[in-house]
Formats: structure tokens, C-alpha cells, sequence
């Protein structure tokens, strides 16, 4: 058993406690409390084995980056921003090259950099949206939770046929592993419920979705216009056939049946009041990636219409193809310049409980309450700090960052 002393505390499901007590037995918390003598929060009395006092510090859980494209790691560098999504995407693909394979090099070494660069920067579970599949097993190497989505594309497809072409490889890759959409542009009406249908019967219920990313897709959605009609045009994934819903992304899979409390909603920068509030009612979570939604061109989402609409809003990063690292407080950071009117104790409860509740790992992680497990960060702090929670939110670098958990530093 141990017991760490540190200058704060910040178990995120409660308020910051000054002089705080952690309490770790065997890799779980067992209690924690303020200085002196008292109740550990689990109940009973705090053993005094002699805490480790880690100084001028401040302990809080692991951080969780909700959406993430590992096996683009290898594009660090090479996709230069743009001023229309549509012009950054045709940059990727022309990157990019084809589809990555499992056991390409450059693909799997770039991923294992990227995932030692989320552990420094003090991430410890991710959703990672993957095509090849090759993310699960340098997860899994390096001890990273979180589920792996396979994502899946297909704007002519008429059935669910495609999902067949990847279930051996979903059930061979370990891990937690479900299934992913693309977005309205890339995914056809019969694939978006056939993709639905299969993960709500699977072990991994959860669905993530890029959704409301970018004007070029709010048009084609109300009118069957603009770029991405284009688009698809020019390479023959048009078809003729395709109804045009007149209406909202929120509204369109809304329609088709396949959001609900258990769908990761990623970018939402074009959502209007309407469709925000509609996500709340239907429980599902929005994940933000302020720092890419600008790199691709797509403006900047507004986060603070997101709060207050009462949506549960986690965080991400997005790819190393479109933010400069991964590290999830500069996110934070972005979130703070963005939405200086929501609490930094609202961001932070973003960037670990929601979204371990959004992955469903809130039995383990995401805050620091007994039970958990003692995935635990501890932050150098530079001086005094009246504000803990405002401090955390404006920045901090991976140097400032030790891990306190079963994997270490």
C-alpha cells in the first residue's frame, strides 16, 4: 500500500482538494482525503504507512483522447493546413497513397512514436479510428487502452457486404475493437444501418462518427451540391439514386436511426442549436478536436454553444496529419482561448471522465475514486497556485508529466 502527498489533488468528480492524500493498494485506489486525520473517501480511514510526498505537485487521473487516427502517424508533417476541407483532403489522399497495411514499417513504427508521444504528454486510453486494422497490436505492446474503431467506407454500397471483408481480421485483432462509419459523404444510407445493426449486438456497442466537420458536407446534405458531389463524381462513387435529406447531419442520422447514447459524434463544427440539442436528448457524446478543425480548414467549433446545449463533450486530437502533437492538454489549451466562459473544471471532466464513459472505461478510469485503477498523473507545478484547475487548461508540457501507474514513467 502506498500513499502519495502532493501540493493538489484534482480527482475530477470532485473539487481540487489542497494538501491532498492518494491511497493505492495493488494497482486500484482505496482511498483518498485532505491533510490530517480524517475519512478516505471510500469510507473508512486512511492508512498512515508514511505517505511519499511528491512535493510541489498535483495528481489527477490519466488523460483520455477520444479520437485519434494512429495509423496516420507516418503523414506527420506531410499534409500541409488549408483553408478548405475539401482542398486538405485531396492533400491527404495524395499523401497518402493507398490504404496502410497492417505490417507496413513505416506505418507501425510511426504508430509505436505516436503512442510513446500520448503516454509522455499523459494520455492512457484513446479512440483510435482505424482502416487497416493496425493499431490493436502496438496498442496492446504498449499497454494503451481504448477501443479500436474499424472504419469503414462505401458511398455506392447497397448492403452491408463490405462488413464481411473485415470480421476475421476485427475478431483476430486484440483489444476492444467495434466499427466506425465514416461520415455522410463517404457512407452510403444501407451501410450506415447495417453498421449500427452490427455494433449494437456486439461486445463493443459503441460507434464513432465524423459528423458535421465541414461546410462542403452541410451543402451536399441540403442540397446535393457543392464539392463533395463533385467529388465523388469525378472518381464514379456518385450515384444517382441517393435521396437528398434537405436537412442537418444531427437530423439526417438521426432519421436513419443509427445515433444513439452509445455514438461518438466527432467535430460538430457546423452543428446548429437544434442539433445539439437533439444529441443531449439522445445521450450520445461529441467529441471536439479544436486544434485540427483549423489545420483543415474547417473554422472553429463552438465549444461554448456545445456546453451549454448540455451535450456531453470529450476531447480529441485528431491525426498527427492535421494537429502538431498529441498532446491532449495543448488541446485544453485551444479549448480555453476558444471558450473562455466554460469552466476549467468542465474541460477537464471532458479530457477524462466523459470520455472514459464515451469508450466505456468509467469503471476504470477517468477519475480518481476508489476502486479505479491507479492510472494517476502527477504534474510538476512551477510555484504556488491558487487555481489548479485554470492552471491545468492553459498548458502543460510532457517534461512536467510523471506517471504514477502500473506502467510508470
Amino acid at each position: 500500500m502506498t500513499t502519495y502527498r502532493a501540493a493538489w489533488v484534482c480527482p475530477i468528480d470532485r473539487p481540487p482538494i489542497r494538501d491532498g492524500l492518494v491511497v493505492v493498494e495493488a494497482g486500484r485506489i482505496v482511498g483518498i482525503r485532505g491533510p490530517g486525520p480524517g475519512q478516505t473517501q471510500s469510507g473508512s480511514r486512511a492508512p498512515e504507512p508514511g505517505p511519499r510526498d511528491l512535493g510541489n505537485t498535483v495528481l489527477l487521473p490519466g488523460l483520455i483522447n477520444a479520437h485519434v487516427h494512429l495509423e496516420l502517424s507516418w503523414l506527420r508533417g506531410r499534409v500541409p493546413p488549408a483553408g478548405k476541407f475539401t482542398d486538405w483532403v485531396k492533400q491527404l489522399v495524395a499523401s497518402r497513397g493507398g490504404v496502410e497495411r497492417p505490417d507496413d514499417p513505416a506505418v507501425v513504427e510511426s504508430m509505436r512514436a505516436a503512442i510513446a508521444e500520448l503516454h509522455a504528454s499523459g494520455t492512457v486510453a484513446v479512440g483510435d479510428i482505424s482502416n487497416s486494422l493496425a493499431s490493436p497490436g502496438p496498442m496492446r505492446d504498449a499497454g494503451l487502452d481504448g477501443v479500436v474503431f474499424h472504419e469503414l467506407l462505401g458511398f455506392t454500397q447497397r448492403d452491408g457486404a463490405v462488413l464481411e471483408e473485415g470480421r476475421a481480421a476485427r475478431a483476430a485483432a486484440p483489444g476492444r475493437v467495434s466499427l466506425a462509419p465514416h461520415a455522410p459523404y463517404s457512407t452510403s444510407p444501407e451501410l450506415f444501418r447495417a453498421i449500427r445493426e452490427a455494433v449494437t449486438g456486439a461486445a463493443c456497442p459503441i460507434m464513432s462518427v465524423h459528423l458535421g466537420e465541414s461546410p462542403e458536407e452541410s451543402e451536399l446534405l441540403q442540397g446535393g451540391t457543392g464539392p463533395w458531389r463533385r467529388i465523388l463524381e469525378s472518381i464514379g462513387l456518385w450515384r444517382d439514386d441517393w435521396s437528398v435529406p434537405a436537412c442537418g447531419p444531427v437530423e439526417y442520422l438521426d432519421r436513419l436511426g443509427v445515433i444513439d447514447a452509445r455514438t461518438l459524434v466527432v467535430h460538430g463544427v457546423q452543428f446548429d442549436e437544434a442539433a445539439l440539442s437533439r444529441l443531449a436528448t439522445i445521450g450520445a457524446t461529441l467529441v471536439t478536436c479544436p486544434r485540427s478543425n483549423q489545420w483543415v480548414g474547417v473554422g472553429v467549433p463552438p465549444i461554448e454553444r456545445f456546453y451549454r446545449s448540455g451535450v456531453a463533450v470529450a476531447v480529441g486530437t485528431d491525426s498527427l496529419a492535421s494537429v502538431e502533437d498529441l498532446n491532449l492538454f495543448s488541446e485544453l489549451k485551444a479549448m480555453r482561448r476558444i471558450a473562455p466562459a466554460v469552466p476549467a473544471r468542465k474541460l477537464l471532466e471532458s479530457a477524462t471522465l466523459v470520455g472514459a464513459r464515451s469508450l466505456g472505461l468509467e469503471a476504470d478510469l477517468g477519475s480518481l475514486t476508489p476502486g479505479k485503477r491507479a492510472e494517476i498523473l502527477a504534474i510538476d507545478l512551477p510555484g504556488p497556485v491558487d487555481d489548479i484547475e485554470e492552471h491545468l487548461v492553459n498548458g502543460v508540457a510532457p517534461s512536467r508529466i510523471h506517471h504514477l501507474g502500473t506502467r510508470g514513467n
